[in-house]
């Protein structure tokens, strides 16, 4: 029998290891063990989870990390970090880019400029580093990027052409990097928050130029004033430099069968499904919880990113907090299924909160409190309401950004939660 409380604690429990299948200290430390990079070395650490890679690096290469330039998110740089002077630390801005951007692209920069020629580089590469760190190409200002990157985070499209368009800006990415290394041995390694694990679009590309079938692959829908700005110029590229040595260590495969392995350790039947979540927040939930409903006892991983088209004055809460009240809506008054759904990072929208997990009481105790289902998911404020039923889920900073995963555990109907 598992009572209520043990299964939302085991629910969490898996979706922890699934983090800890991708944390990025470990991850990075465990591929240089097997692959060092010969001789000193800079390290550059760009990204949210920039401050756990740089520590994996430094705990394997030890000495051989001479000095290195780690940019990341606001609250994302662990304590261990200040405790190596040679490393520079700088914070960017995120989600949307401001002069802290620009600013930690020119020192990105300066950093190459003044290294000796022979110096190895690694560079340590996870997603957020598309606003994290920027070089504007000529024409093209902080209140052009905000403004891009404004209608991004809100259009719904998958990330993979998000970070086309910031392509179309830059100096730096789509491999406009590699022009700033000059002759340097360069290795880069990434953990993956896209679909197919491609470090051309992982960052949006600062290490490799993409191919052709993806730079001229259809954008969508775009504004006018979108695409005459994307028109304006085409980034350069990349002059001929020694082949980058590039190496994905994390993936969203490799944190459901973390998940997976926890799951079946607690001894639960553990379903594993490979399909990409990529599509709107409201239909998945509404799809997996009737996946659930229908479904045989055990846990049940997912993982993917999938979209919210954000109303004008959208209210709390992102993507995985929309999916997980969605599924809510439609478990309402069940006594045997819970449901997670939370980004691997530990932020999920705007606010810290890293997603949600809901069970079939969800709606009742949101009701108490004055909320309705769906009026709160047309107002994209699905985190007041999962705030008001007690249902958020916080982390805080992970180490990794491998996208989201969703977690559903149907129990033995016959035990039920109060029993």
């Amino acid at each position: 029998m598992k009572q209520f409380e043990q299964a939302r604690s085991e629910l969490l429990d898996i979706f922890k290891a699934g983090l800890a299948a991708v944390e990025g200290r470990a991850v990075v430390a465990r591929y240089l063990a097997q692959h060092p990079v010969a001789g000193a070395c800079s390290l550059v650490a760009l990204g949210k989870a920039a401050g756990a890679m740089a520590l994996g690096a430094l705990e394997t290469l030890g000495e051989g990390v001479i000095d290195g330039l780690v940019i990341s998110k606001p609250g994302h740089l662990p304590r261990g970090l200040f405790n190596h002077p040679q490393l520079t630390l700088i914070e960017g801005g995120h989600p949307l880019p401001d002069r802290s951007s620009l600013e930690a692209g020119a020192a990105l920069l300066d950093f190459l400029s003044h290294l000796p020629p022979e110096r190895a580089l690694l560079f340590l590469i996870s997603g957020g580093t598309s606003s994290l760190v920027e070089v504007l190409r000529p024409g093209v200002g902080l209140a052009d990027l905000q403004r891009v990157n404004r209608w991004l985070l809100g259009s719904g499209l998958p990330i993979e052409k998000m970070n086309r368009i910031r392509k179309s800006l830059s100096a730096i990415k789509g491999g406009g990097l590699l022009r700033y290394v000059g002759g340097r041995s360069v290795t880069g390694l990434f953990i993956s928050d896209v679909r197919w694990d491609d470090p051309a679009v992982i960052g949006s590309g600062l290490l490799a130029a993409g191919g052709e079938a993806q730079e001229s692959a259809d954008p969508g829908n775009l504004p006018d004033w979108l695409l005459e700005l994307m028109a304006a110029g085409k980034p350069e590229r990349p002059t001929a430099t020694p082949q980058p040595v590039l190496q994905v260590v994390a993936t969203l495969r490799d944190a459901r069968e973390g998940a997976a392995q926890a799951a079946q350790a607690l001894g639960y039947e553990t379903m594993v499904s490979h399909a990409f979540i990529n599509a709107g927040a409201e239909n998945v939930g509404r799809r997996l919880a009737l996946e659930l409903l229908d479904s045989r006892p055990g846990v049940y991983i997912w993982g993917g990113e999938p979209s919210v088209r954000l109303p004008r004055q959208p209210g709390r809460g992102g993507r995985n907090q929309h999916l997980a009240l969605s599924v809510a809506s439609v478990i309402d008054g069940t006594d045997d299924i819970l449901f997670l759904s939370a980004g691997t990072d530990g932020t999920d929208g705007p606010g810290e909160e890293a997603g949600a997990l809901v069970d079939g009481a969800t709606l009742m105790r949101a009701r108490r409190h004055g909320f309705d289902a769906d009026h709160t998911l047309a107002l994209a404020d699905s985190g007041s309401l999962l705030a008001a039923s007690g249902d958020l889920i916080c982390t805080g900073p992970t180490g990794t950004n491998v996208m989201d995963l969703m977690i559903g555990l149907r129990i033995e109907q016959k035990h039920g939660y109060g029993e």
